[in-house]
C-alpha cells in the first residue's frame, strides 16, 4: 500500500542528507531522504536513482505542488509474474485431464469442450410426428419393421418365452429411397424415442474422440429406453478391415468400429427397456462382416425403388399440400416415372408446382408435371440459345434417328416426347422414352435393340450427310458401357462364354471397380474385340432400318424443325406417310411477370 502523501511546504523542512548522484543503471535502489532540525519528526521518502539533482528546488520555484510515493515493491512484481502462467498451466492441464477421462469412458462433460460428446439429435417419443402412414412405396419394409415395433412395445411377451429380441436393422438400398424416413416412422409407431446420427460424425482428428461419442451415444440411449439409435451411412464408420494391415499407429475408424461393436454386444442391455439400433447404407458390400453377423445386425432390410403402385402412393403423398388440376390422374403419373426413387419423385411434384406457379395458374396439370420430368431429366430449356439453320436441321435428324429406331426395333421401351430445344445440361436435343411397365429381367434381345436405338442418332447422321459428328459423344458413351457389361458382366459373348470379367460392382451405386489384373492379355483383347463387335452389328443395323424408311425420317424432321418438341403421334404419323402441322397446345404458356 503506498504511503500518504507528504505535501513539501519550503526547502527548509526537508533537505536532502547527500546529493543524490546521477544514476545510469536504472536498477540502483533509490535514496533517503530526512529532515535535519533536532527534535523534529522524521520523515522518509523515496525518489528514483538517476533523476535530475534540481528538480526539487525547480519545482519549488515555480510553485508547483508535488508529493513523493513509494514505488510497489518488487517482490509483489515477482510474485504476479509467475501466478499467472502457473494458473493458465493448471487450467490447461486440469481440461487435459478432463479430456483423458472423457476418452477412456469417464463422460463427464464429454472431453475438453465436449469434444467427447455424442452429436446425435434426440427426439422424444412425444415429438416424433412420422408414422407409416407417411411413407410410400415400401409396403414390404415395412411389414418387416412391424415386428420392430412389437419388440419394442411389448418386450415382456418375447422375454417370457426366452426369445432374444433382435439388436439391430441394417436399411439396404439406393439413395433416395426412404430409409431415414422409415426409421423415423418406426420410431413412431412405436412411440419411443429416437436418436438420430450420421457415421461422419464420430470421424475426428483427435484419437478417440469417435469412441467416446460412441460411448455417450449409447448412455443417452439407455437413459432414454426404449429407444432407437439410428445411424445412417454407417458404411463411414462400418467399412471391411480386411486387406488393411497396420503395425503400429493408431487407426481413429477402426477404434470407433471396435466400440460400436461392443456397445451392440453390451452387458448393459435390459430386455425390459431395449435400445435397438438401426443404420442404413447404399454400399452393404464393404461394410465388415464382424458388423453384419448374427447377434448384431440380425435383420436386413432391402429398400429398392418403389414400383408402380408404390409411385403412385408417394406422389399422392407429396402432393397432399398441392393443388391438383381436377383431370390430374395420379396414376398416369407413376407410369411416367419408371425406376424413379421417392426423393425423385418429391423433387418432381415441387417442381411441376413452381412451375404453375409462374405461370400464374390455379392449379397443377399434368402437363406441369411432364414439364417437371424434362425439367429433372434433361435440364431447364434455354430457347435463348439461338441454332442457325444447320444445326438446327442436324440436330432433328440425330432425333428422328434415335425416335424411329426405337419405333422400328420391337423389344424397346416406346418414345414419350422428343424436343431439339437445346437444355442447360449441354444437350441440343433429346428423346425420352417410357417403359409401360416396371422391368426387373432384360434379354439379350431387349438389350440390342436398346443399343441400336442409342446410336440411332449417329446412323442418321451417315445416312443423310455421308459423315458423322460430335452430337453422338454421350450415345457412344453410353452403348460401350452396355455393351461392355453385356460381354463382362452377363456373360452375352458366345466368344467369352458364361463367365464374369467384370470387377466388384456397388449393388445400389451402380458403379463397377474394374480389375483386370488376373485377365491374361490375350483375353482383354478378346473383351475389345466382343464390344466392338456388338457395337458395330447394333450400328449398321440402325442404318439399315433408317434407309429402308428415310421417307419417314424426313418427315419427322420437318416436323420437328416446324415444331421443335412433338410426341409419339409425331413417330406414328411419320411411319404412315403423314405430314402434320405443329399442334397448337404442344407447349406451355410462357411465364408471367410476378407481381410485387
Amino acid at each position: 500500500m503506498k504511503n500518504p502523501a507528504i505535501q513539501a511546504e519550503s526547502g527548509e523542512d526537508i533537505q536532502p542528507q547527500t546529493t543524490p548522484p546521477v544514476a545510469e543503471d536504472a536498477d540502483q535502489p533509490p535514496l533517503s531522504v530526512a529532515g535535519k532540525r533536532p527534535g523534529t519528526v522524521r520523515y522518509d521518502t523515496v525518489i528514483t536513482a538517476g533523476g535530475d539533482p534540481n528538480l526539487i528546488a525547480d519545482l519549488d520555484a515555480a510553485g508547483v505542488e508535488y508529493r513523493f510515493e513509494r514505488p510497489a515493491s518488487p517482490a509483489g512484481a515477482l510474485l504476479l509474474s509467475w501466478i499467472l502462467p502457473l494458473g493458465l498451466l493448471a487450467v490447461f492441464w486440469y481440461f487435459m485431464l478432463r479430456a483423458r477421462g472423457a476418452m477412456s469412458g469417464g463422460g463427464g462433460m464429454g472431453g475438453i469442450f465436449g469434444i467427447g460428446r455424442s452429436k446425435a439429435v434426440e427426439v422424444k417419443a412425444e415429438e416424433v410426428n412420422v408414422t407409416f402412414k407417411d411413407v410410400g412405396g415400401a409396403d414390404e419394409a415395412i411389414a418387416e419393421l412391424q415386428e420392430i415395433i412389437q419388440f419394442l412395445k411389448y418386450p415382456e411377451q418375447f422375454a417370457s418365452l426366452g426369445g432374444r429380441i433382435p439388436k439391430g436393422v441394417l436399411l439396404v438400398g439406393p439413395p433416395g429411397t426412404g430409409k431415414t424416413l422409415l426409421a423415423k416412422a418406426t420410431a413412431g409407431e412405436a412411440g419411443v424415442s429416437f436418436f438420430e446420427t450420421s457415421g461422419s460424425e464420430f470421424v475426428e482428428m483427435f484419437v478417440g474422440v469417435g469412441a467416446a461419442r460412441v460411448r455417450d451415444l449409447f448412455e443417452q440411449a439407455r437413459k432414454a429406453a426404449p429407444a432407437i439409435v439410428f445411424i445412417d451411412e454407417i458404411d463411414a464408420i462400418g467399412q471391411s478391415r480386411a486387406g488393411t494391415v497396420r503395425i503400429g499407429g493408431n487407426d481413429e475408424r477402426e477404434q470407433t468400429l471396435n466400440q460400436l461393436l461392443g456397445e451392440i454386444d453390451g452387458f448393459k442391455t435390459n430386455r425390459e427397456r431395449p435400445v435397438i439400433i438401426m443404420a442404413a447404407t447404399n454400399r452393404p458390400e464393404i461394410l465388415d462382416p464382424a458388423l453384419l453377423r448374427a447377434g448384431r445386425f440380425d435383420r436386413q432390410i432391402q429398400v429398392g425403388n418403389p414400383d408402380l403402385a408404390g409411385r403412385q402412393q408417394i406422389l399422392r403423398i407429396h402432393s397432399k399440400n398441392i393443388k391438383l388440376a381436377a383431370d390430374f390422374d395420379l396414376e398416369r403419373a407413376a407410369r411416367m416415372t419408371p425406376g424413379f426413387s421417392g426423393a425423385d419423385l418429391a423433387n418432381i411434384m415441387n417442381e411441376a408446382a413452381l412451375l404453375a406457379a409462374r405461370r400464374r395458374a390455379d392449379a397443377v396439370t399434368i402437363a406441369d408435371f411432364e414439364h417437371a420430368i424434362e425439367r429433372v431429366v434433361a435440364g431447364l430449356e434455354q430457347r435463348t440459345r439461338m441454332l442457325n439453320d444447320e444445326v438446327k436441321t442436324a440436330v432433328a435428324y440425330h432425333e428422328a434417328g434415335h425416335a424411329l429406331v426405337a419405333a422400328l426395333t420391337p423389344h424397346s421401351d416406346p418414345v414419350s416426347k422428343i424436343s431439339i430445344v437445346p437444355r442447360s445440361r449441354g444437350a441440343l436435343g433429346y428423346t425420352l422414352q417410357m417403359p409401360e411397365e416396371d422391368r426387373y429381367l432384360l434379354r439379350k434381345v431387349e438389350l440390342e435393340d436398346r443399343l441400336a436405338t442409342m446410336l440411332g442418332g449417329r446412323a442418321a447422321e451417315k445416312v443423310v450427310f455421308g459423315e458423322i459428328s460430335t452430337g453422338a459423344s454421350d450415345d457412344i458413351m453410353r452403348a460401350t458401357e452396355l455393351a461392355r457389361r453385356m460381354v463382362t458382366e452377363f456373360g452375352m459373348s458366345d466368344a467369352l462364354g458364361s463367365v464374369r470379367y467384370a470387377g466388384q460392382q456397388m449393388q445400389y451405386l451402380g458403379n463397377t471397380v474394374e480389375d483386370n489384373s488376373n485377365l491374361s492379355p490375350g483375353t482383354r483383347e478378346v473383351i475389345d474385340e466382343e464390344i466392338k463387335r456388338i457395337i458395330t452389328e447394333q450400328y449398321e443395323r440402325a442404318q439399315g432400318l433408317l434407309t429402308e424408311h428415310r421417307p419417314a425420317l424426313e418427315l419427322l424432321m420437318r416436323e420437328l424443325v416446324r415444331c421443335e418438341t412433338v410426341d409419339e403421334s409425331a413417330v406414328r404419323a411419320a411411319l404412315a406417310g403423314e405430314e402434320r402441322e405443329c399442334a397448337s397446345d404442344e407447349p406451355l404458356p410462357a411465364p408471367k411477370e410476378a407481381q410485387v
